[in-house]
């Protein structure tokens, strides 16, 4: 009971003045659901059996999918439960339900009031290069799905752009954002949680101001969610009205949230939902069941969204962890890490080989509910706000492309980023991400088999270097092999020697 007030305790301090949420591996059984584990199984014959073992008193079913979360008897030792069935070979996975939270602003940088002039002129559009990103698209025809604590639709940020979406918290249609808003260096009396959600949706207005954003409210006004909530909200994302013919879901789902707690369920189910091809050997993607033929079904249609994930605040002075579910290995998901004004990684953000790129996320101005701020915009910092800069461009390139499978999103917008100073981590380039590929290869405006064929060829047989054969014009834009090889795999996606 003491690890689970100061679990959320520390969230709700972590909403607004930044501390780290982290406790220590002993405290980690407070980060889960009491009397609730969830499992996937090989089939749905083999739940009788751990229904009676385990004594559970209710059972809730994925869908028509063999993954279920079972309320057990109240004071059940949940590992000791989770124990007794691993040893089932029809018990593909078992955890617990765990608890996942927004890691933004851990450096005890509380948010302050900005203003409707500081977000359209903040330093961000200018360093991803979006300006010159909506001369290409700006994300017509594109869903974004937000899992955050709500927003407030009626912020004229966010005027025209939303869609229907849920409330998993409360169970209803209103995604409203709830809870009692702290004003800022307020932190006791209120819900730090509040403001976060819309904070998130109007950073994905700005970045693709013609897509419209579905929001879902996972997380409870501190902040708090749980796996299965997620789950269930990104079932409903990807396929509102649960029909796998119809493309009708969110093309890219942003998720500002997360836990230092593995979730292997949740990580099956985000394989699962962006259709990585399935391997009967490996329990995260055994989808052998027929309860997953309309995931069959979608995945065949070419239906799967793009999954942007928050890489976490724990900087340079914390112990070394890593945030999930971003530090997954997904096809389709892209962790995000955060930069700030002068191109170097944020002082707060995670990093590491994990994470694939940085957005802007120092000191970045969004909306936020005017019963928090009076001006209706807020100035925070955190990978939280990094994230939603990345999915908004993402849903450009699904505007610009959207024949692109998610890895081929994924790569693409990994290998058109640019270095930042003193990291091997990138930073995203918008405008180089939604560049087309042409069959003018060295740029000098001409398409011609006889000169950009011959180019392409040089390039499949392995040329490389700072000069060029006589086939590439001296003033072209890309006039070396290294920048002719950058263009076909980075723009053209082509596999090179």
């Amino acid at each position: 009971m003491t690890h689970s007030l100061s679990r959320l305790s520390c969230i709700a301090r972590a909403m607004v003045v930044g501390v780290v949420c982290m406790l220590a591996a002993s405290a980690f059984g407070a980060d889960f659901k009491p009397d609730e584990i969830v499992v996937k199984l090989r089939t749905t014959t083999a739940l009788a059996g751990i229904q009676a073992q385990l004594s559970v008193v209710q059972t809730i079913q994925f869908g028509s999918r063999p993954i279920y979360r079972l309320k057990l008897p109240v004071g059940s030792d949940v590992n000791a439960a989770i124990a007794s069935v691993t040893g089932n070979a029809d018990v593909l996975l078992a955890e617990p339900n765990y608890t996942a939270n927004s890691p933004e602003a851990r450096k005890n940088q509380a948010w302050t009031v900005g203003s409707p002039t500081a977000y359209a002129a903040q330093w961000a559009p200018a360093a991803m290069r979006l300006k010159e990103a909506h001369l290409f698209t700006r994300g017509n025809g594109v869903r974004v799905a937000v899992l955050d604590t709500g927003v407030d639709t009626t912020h004229p940020a966010l005027a025209g752009k939303l869609l229907p979406g849920y409330d998993f918290v409360d169970g209803d249609s209103d995604p409203s954002e709830v809870g009692t808003p702290c004003p800022p260096g307020v932190t006791t009396g209120c819900n730090q949680g509040f403001g976060h959600g819309t904070h998130v949706a109007g950073l994905i207005a700005l970045s693709a101001p013609n897509a419209k954003i579905v929001p879902y409210r996972v997380l409870d006004p501190y902040g708090v969610g749980n796996v299965w909530v997620l789950a269930e909200a990104m079932q409903k994302a990807i396929d509102p009205d649960g029909n796998p013919a119809t493309d009708d879901g969110a093309h890219v789902i942003n998720l500002s949230l997360g836990t230092p707690l593995r979730m292997k369920v949740l990580t099956s189910i985000a394989k699962l939902f962006t259709c990585e091809p399935p391997d009967d050997t490996d329990p995260l993607l055994n989808f052998s069941n027929p309860g997953y033929d309309n995931d069959k079904t979608r995945c065949a249609n070419g239906i799967a969204p793009v999954i942007v994930a928050a890489a976490g605040n724990l900087g340079p002075g914390d112990p070394p962890a890593k945030e999930y579910p971003a530090a997954e290995s997904v096809y389709g998901l892209i962790a995000v890490g955060a930069s700030d004004a002068s191109k170097h990684l944020a002082s707060f953000s995670n990093s590491g080989s994990w994470v694939s790129v940085a957005a802007p996320g120092d000191a970045i101005t969004s909306a936020m509910p005017t019963s928090a701020s009076a001006t209706g915009y807020a100035t925070w910092s955190g990978t939280s706000m990094a994230a939603p800069l990345v999915a908004g461009t993402a849903a450009l390139l699904r505007a610009a492309q959207p024949e692109l499978a998610p890895r081929d999103v994924v790569r693409k917008i990994e290998r058109t980023a640019t270095p930042l100073t003193g990291t091997n981590i990138p930073q995203i380039d918008a405008a180089a991400v939604v560049e087309t590929c042409s069959m003018d290869i060295d740029g000098d405006g001409q398409a011609l088999p006889t000169t950009d064929g011959l180019i392409i060829m040089r390039a499949m047989m392995g040329m490389t270097g700072t000069a060029v054969s006589n086939a590439a014009t001296a003033t072209a834009a890309r006039n070396t092999w290294d920048s002719i090889r950058s263009y076909l795999k980075n723009v053209c996606l082509m596999n090179l020697p």
